[in-house]
Formats: C-alpha cells, sequence, structure tokens
C-alpha cells in the first residue's frame, strides 16, 4: 500500500537523503533556507508505512500565476522500481497541479553511463529527457563534476608537480585559519577579487554567512594567510647572507650567479615591502567555503588574491580544505562543477587535477510535464525565469 506525506519533517526527510546512495547537499532540508527566494515543500512517499522516497522541492514563481517545480539533485529513490516511481512521478503530478506548475524538473546524481535504462523509464512515464547537454549553462546543476573521493586521496598520492606546489606554499610563512562567520569579510573580500579576474557576479558576505549559519558545524571556511612580515625578515637576512658571500668569491662563474641571486632578492625585497606597506604584515591570500552533509561535501566557494600566486596558496586552501572535510567524516568532496568538453585548456579543468578526482559525468535534466497544454510554452517562460543558481 503506498501513501504520500506532504511537508515531510526536516530531520525525517534528511536521515532518509543520508542513508540513500544519493546523498547529496541541495536535497537536505537546510538548502531551502539557503534558496529562500523560492517556496518549498517536502514530500514523503511510503511503501507499507516504510518511507521509499523524499523529495526537497524548490518553487518557482513564472508569469501569469503559474510557477515551475525543481528538485535539485532528486528525486531520491531507487529508479528500477517500477511500481514506486510510477506511484512518486503520479503524485508528484498532482502536487505540481495543486501548485499551478506548468513542469516539474528534476536532476537525479546518476552517472550517464548508468543510466540507459533509467532514461527509458522515465520516458516510458512520460518525462522528457534534456539529453546529454554539451554547454554547462543548459542545465541548472552541472553534468560534469569533479570528485575527490577519500579512500584514494592522500597527499603522497599528488603528481610530484603538486607536492612541490605545496612545499613552496608551505615555505611561504602560512597562517591556517578554520572556522565560520568570523571569516566571512576576509573571505568575502578574496571572493571579490575572484569575480573582478574572471568578470562574474558570484555572492556576498551576507550569502556566505547565511550558509554557515544554516549548516552550523557542517560548514567552514578555510582561510589561507601568510605573514609577508616574516618573508621580508627573512628576505633581508638571506640578502645579508648573499651579499657576504658575493665579498668572499673569487670564482667569475660564482661572482655571475651571485649577483644574479643577488638582483632578484632585491626585487622581493621591494615586493615584499610594498606588500606589508600596503596591506599590513599578515595578508589573506586565499581561501574556500565548504558543507558537509551526510559525508557528500561540497567546496562550494574558493577565492584567491592572484597578485601572490607565486606562494601558490591556492593549493594550499584547496589541500586544507579536503582534508579538513575528511577529517570531518566525509567520504566524498565535490570540488564543482566543470565545462562539459573537459577541454585540455581549460584552466579551471587543469587545475582541479592537480588534486586526483574523478571526473563524475551525470544524466542530466528531465522535466515531467504537468500542463501538457502549456508546456512547450513553459519551456520558454523556463528560460525567462533561469536565474537560479
Amino acid at each position: 500500500m503506498y501513501t504520500v506525506k506532504i511537508g515531510l519533517p526536516a530531520a525525517e526527510h534528511d536521515a532518509f537523503i543520508k542513508a540513500s546512495n544519493s546523498t547529496n547537499l541541495l536535497q537536505s532540508s537546510n538548502w531551502v533556507k539557503v534558496k529562500d527566494n523560492w517556496r518549498h515543500e517536502r514530500i514523503g512517499f511510503y511503501k507499507d508505512n516504510d518511507l521509499k522516497s523524499s523529495v526537497s522541492i524548490l518553487i518557482k514563481p513564472l508569469p501569469l500565476g503559474l510557477t515551475m517545480l525543481y528538485i535539485p539533485r532528486g528525486i531520491v529513490l531507487d529508479y528500477s522500481d517500477t511500481e514506486l516511481l510510477t506511484f512518486v512521478l503520479s503524485e508528484l503530478k498532482k502536487y505540481g497541479k495543486s501548485q499551478h506548475a506548468l513542469f516539474i524538473k528534476f536532476d537525479p546524481p546518476i552517472l550517464a553511463d548508468q543510466s540507459e535504462m533509467l532514461i527509458k523509464r522515465l520516458e516510458n512515464l512520460g518525462v522528457k529527457w534534456s539529453g546529454l547537454t554539451t554547454d554547462m549553462g543548459d542545465t541548472i546543476q552541472p553534468r560534469y563534476n569533479a570528485v575527490i573521493h577519500q579512500e584514494s586521496f592522500s597527499e603522497d598520492a599528488l603528481s610530484k608537480k603538486t607536492r612541490q606546489f605545496l612545499r613552496k606554499a608551505r615555505h611561504s610563512q602560512p597562517i591556517f585559519e578554520i572556522g565560520g562567520t568570523e571569516l566571512v569579510a576576509d573571505f568575502a573580500e578574496l571572493m571579490k577579487k575572484t569575480e573582478s579576474r574572471k568578470n562574474v557576479s558570484l555572492r556576498n558576505a551576507a550569502y556566505y554567512t547565511k550558509l554557515l549559519e544554516t549548516y552550523g558545524g557542517d560548514a567552514f571556511i578555510n582561510l589561507v594567510k601568510m605573514d609577508f612580515g616574516k618573508l621580508l625578515s627573512e628576505a633581508k637576512e638571506n640578502r645579508e647572507k648573499l651579499t657576504d658571500s658575493l665579498s668572499k668569491a673569487k670564482n667569475e662563474k660564482r661572482v655571475k650567479s651571485l649577483t644574479s641571486d643577488l638582483e632578484m632578492m632585491d626585487k622581493n625585497i621591494v615586493a615584499l615591502t610594498e606588500a606589508v606597506t600596503t596591506h599590513g604584515a599578515v595578508i589573506p591570500v586565499a581561501g574556500t567555503l565548504t558543507v558537509n552533509f551526510g559525508g557528500a561535501a561540497e567546496t562550494l566557494y574558493a577565492g584567491t588574491d592572484t597578485a601572490f600566486q607565486k606562494y601558490y596558496p591556492s593549493y594550499l586552501a584547496w589541500y586544507e580544505a579536503i582534508h579538513h572535510a575528511f577529517e570531518m567524516g566525509a567520504q566524498t568532496l565535490n570540488m564543482g562543477g566543470l565545462e562539459n568538453s573537459l577541454s585540455e585548456s581549460d584552466g579551471l579543468l587543469k587545475f582541479k587535477k592537480h588534486f586526483n578526482p574523478k571526473i563524475e559525468i551525470y544524466v542530466g535534466e528531465f522535466d515531467l510535464p504537468v500542463n501538457r497544454f502549456l508546456f512547450n510554452l513553459s519551456k520558454l517562460a523556463y528560460k525567462l525565469r533561469k536565474k537560479m543558481k
């Protein structure tokens, strides 16, 4: 006997999602608090009083009093159970009608190469598949994701070049801070620099604060600062040593080498002096914001000040974020979406590959038409309102 419960308690919903094989932050009950410009609902589907599926739905207004419903990284259920799937889709459609929805969009985190039967089952039940879209902007959530698995992650397993970058960063007087809202101001400034560099609009301090307050101990900012005051002192000490060595050098080749080193050191001292004068002795240089839900962590935002990129702070920030997430109990960490082309010229892909992620390619989006007559027109209305990321 199948039953449905609209207004499922958050704790029951979260427990089900965490116990599933499709745990995802976007299906956590708290995500609707972050996306508070949407209305929302949680619905549970039972078989013989046993919860078999649960969805957290976002509801977006469209023109003319209509809506669209979106189930991010859902529907979570056993798609091989055709009877259950039929019931869930039927009840969702009924709920959609009560909300004057044109369609219900969902994008389960199911790998594309394991989805042939899933697609056929859904299409047989009247669901429309968007196909294997080729552009990252074609879907609300990226189909291509860089995911690190805890059991295969270690510093020793990283490439020689990546380990070199980490060593250089660690020799640059880094200061690590892991915390919450007290780090937002510095982190937000780093994100502004990232926005400016990439010519994109991301989020602001209020949004980062909301994420941290909503998820509490499951969310953290990892901030890397560098003590340029100490680096300047070290550089000055090294300059004295170089000057002394140069005064004692007799070999012409040795003199030439030391003179070159001294010129480089002087340039470094000038740069460090300028940095300390402008920004102070300790400067935030890179940071990440990560949320862990049920063992599936996501680094949602990462920022760096490229004025100091020769110290490789972003590598250190990401490494420490990944390491801390796994210490918190996460089994996976999603580094975020990638362009669908996986082009070797993609700088973001090149960077993320330094941490040995698995490139997980998901099946994409499905639409369950609620108002079939207006469904084609609804696709146009959806595009007009597709400002939800």
